[in-house]
């Protein structure tokens, strides 16, 4: 891993928000999963959470070059998604339009938030509108009555980012050293990253070089060949 790289990924790492995240539900088709994810990454989400009837392969892949830099950790139902936010303290909204509902902008997003989006075309379920702790809209004075999911997505995270910018939260780092050793490794070894992961061997400690500090044994176990 060059130097630039190094640097370039521990300033992202600084900027980590890892009490601001998105909950995706039934959000199915891959460029919008993808283009979520992206909007995720450039505002500095860690990681986001996702509830689908079928966990499959494609999705796991629809996040591009973004899939290293923001995690999607799955749930089986919604209710078990929000269960598992609010245990972090987390404020969960969700996009719909009701008589609850409130302008985006108006939340306080400086607070630990989680973002539902519901599926492309009937949106958020019943039950996740039920358990969530608020409704939120964007205002529309056009003809149509909603956006595509991952462009809600990018305006609404861009807000709480604004406010969290004013407020100096992308100035204190947040991400623990034990992460962001596992970010380093992933993003400037790819190659031996998944190779660690295919013989489950252990991740190495990368320095303030960039590079990969790790014993001989360490080394040896990697070169070592399993073919037959």
């Amino acid at each position: 891993m060059t130097s630039e790289r190094y640097q370039k990924i521990q300033s992202v790492l600084a900027k980590r928000q890892t009490d601001l995240t998105l909950l995706l539900e039934e959000v199915h088709k891959p460029h919008n999963v993808s283009a979520v994810i992206r909007s995720a990454d450039a505002v500095g989400v860690h990681d986001i959470h996702a509830v689908w009837e079928e966990h499959t392969s494609l999705r796991k892949g629809t996040s591009l070059g973004s899939q290293i830099w923001v995690k999607t950790q799955h749930h089986e139902t919604v209710h078990d998604a929000v269960s598992h936010l609010k245990q972090q303290d987390m404020q969960v909204l969700v996009t719909h339009l009701d008589d609850s509902a409130v302008d985006f902008r108006e939340i306080d997003y400086t607070k630990p938030t989680a973002i539902i989006l519901g599926q492309e075309k009937t949106g958020a379920t019943d039950e996740a509108v039920d358990i969530a702790d608020q409704s939120i809209l964007i205002p529309m004075v056009g003809m149509v009555q909603s956006l595509n999911v991952s462009v809600a997505a990018g305006i609404i995270l861009y807000e709480a980012q604004r406010q969290r910018e004013l407020a100096g939260m992308y100035n204190n780092r947040t991400i623990d050293d034990a992460e962001a050793q596992g970010v380093l490794f992933e993003g400037g070894f790819p190659v031996l990253f998944k190779e660690c992961v295919r013989r489950n061997l252990p991740f190495p400690r990368i320095d303030e070089n960039g590079c990969i500090d790790a014993p001989e044994q360490w080394w040896q176990a990697l070169q070592y060949s399993d073919k037959k």
